[in-house]
């Protein structure tokens, strides 16, 4: 574990970029700002032309940090995040460790470094991001989703009624309402619920999200006429489109088309292609019992049709590491049962047939491959190398290969929306919802 950990300090070092709690310096500067009486949304970082972009719940729930010095509230955040992250991998990596028999500390404390070390975990780090937090926040609802579905197995007559409570995952929903109120993307979590009819979590989030909202408003009235009458819609806060970091449909149109904009109809019209295809593969996976790939290709899908998703919102890209990587052992233990079924290691074949005998050494090797491509991918992230920036350089410049690599993550994100397979039967815990079609065997795509 040692060994891994700093083979991924490592790599934070060769392909990471100066860190120096950046967008930390902002939420830090627009807090004190703040506290001092004057206007959150009118604050400007010092030598930038950046300011405060969040909803006013997200001010409040940064206030505290104006007590502390800059530098200082980026440690705390880092902290926190790198703790959710372990805690979000133990939600993805229990089911599996039980099947395959590991104890539960083993694969966290190996995946943790491994996964702070990608583009999006080490840029949420360096710059001072909430983005891990918010994947903790939603990853929650999965596990409350799973425990609400097996309440009979954690509720125990010795529990006291808080532990009850937690245990029911009555709770499940809050997490996503509490996310869309820091920031908006992820209310398409609260679209998906609604498509797979988990009604009661989508009204809990719905409910979580008005009662901080509308709480927000009597609190601090005038912040939040102010953004949600005006703030919201000023997108140029945020960014231009053709920015490098900027991995979403809209960013891969806009360099593609060398615009620092992109074609309004056609990011319209491909993005709606890409919600319904997003959306309707996860409703599927749900269907064929697993959740956690339901949720990975929401929030793919969510960073896909965003219109700015820079590269330390790409959390989702975790998740679909493991789904590839387990979908791989599947495939190969199910390639076992059958070559002990058709007579590999000396047992009788089937109507005298039997597969080859590489056949189940071969089997899974395609997700296993796109597993470590993936991460590769995003350690390495080949963005940064071709970054240009319009009016001053093309997106040309360095030609076709450099537009490749400079939209690379982008076009993973699509193709993982499009392709990514989910694991029928993966989340047992869900049976008990009654699936709307029978659960199949093997690994769809």
């Amino acid at each position: 574990m040692a060994v891994v950990t700093y083979a991924a300090w490592l790599a934070v070092g060769a392909f990471g970029r100066p860190y120096n709690f950046f967008d930390m310096k902002i939420y830090h500067g627009a807090a004190v700002w703040w506290a001092s009486g004057r206007d959150l949304y009118e604050f400007v970082a010092p030598d930038t032309t950046l300011g405060f972009t969040y909803p006013p719940f997200a001010g409040l729930a940064m206030l505290p940090m104006a007590h502390l010095p800059v530098g200082l509230a980026g440690l705390v955040n880092a902290v926190a995040s790198v703790a959710a992250l372990a805690v979000v991998l133990a939600g993805l990596l229990h089911p599996i460790a039980n099947r395959l028999g590991y104890p539960l500390w083993f694969p966290v404390a190996l995946a943790t470094p491994l996964a702070a070390a990608l583009e999006p975990s080490r840029e949420t780090l360096g710059y001072g991001q909430v983005n891990l937090l918010l994947f903790a926040l939603v990853m929650a609802d999965l596990v409350g989703l799973r425990w609400r579905s097996q309440r009979a197995a954690h509720v125990v007559a010795t529990d006291g009624p808080l532990l009850r409570f937690v245990h029911s995952g009555a709770w499940a929903g809050v997490g996503i309402g509490l996310a869309t109120a820091v920031k908006l993307t992820p209310a398409l979590f609260i679209v998906y619920l609604m498509i797979t009819r988990q009604w009661r979590a989508a009204i809990t989030a719905v409910g979580t999200l008005s009662t901080v909202t509308i709480g927000s408003f009597a609190i601090v009235g005038p912040e939040s006429r102010a953004y949600f009458g005006g703030v919201l819609w000023q997108t140029e806060r945020v960014g231009a489109a053709d920015m490098t970091p900027n991995q979403s449909l809209a960013g891969l149109l806009a360099r593609l088309f060398d615009s620092i904009e992109a074609p309004g109809l056609l990011w319209f019209t491909f993005a709606i292609l890409v919600l319904a295809l997003g959306l309707s593969r996860a409703a599927n996976a749900r269907a064929d019992g697993d959740e956690l790939t339901a949720f990975t290709l929401v929030g793919l899908t969510t960073s896909v049709v965003s219109p700015i998703s820079w590269t330390h919102h790409l959390v989702w890209v975790i998740p679909a590491i493991v789904v590839l990587a387990d979908a791989a052992v599947r495939r190969r233990e199910a390639s076992r049962g059958l070559a002990a079924r058709t007579g590999l290691g000396g047992l009788p074949g089937v109507n005298g047939l039997r597969p080859p005998i590489w056949y189940p050494a071969l089997t899974g090797l395609r997700h296993g491959a796109a597993a470590v491509a993936l991460y590769l991918l995003f350690l390495v992230s080949p963005i940064w190398p071709y970054e240009h920036q319009l009016p001053e350089v093309s997106h040309y410049q360095d030609g076709l290969f450099g537009a490749l690599m400079e939209n690379s993550l982008a076009v993973a994100l699509i193709v993982l929306v499009a392709a990514l397979p989910w694991r029928p039967g993966a989340e047992p815990a869900f049976y008990g919802e009654r699936p709307a079609r029978p659960v199949t065997s093997g690994v769809r795509r």
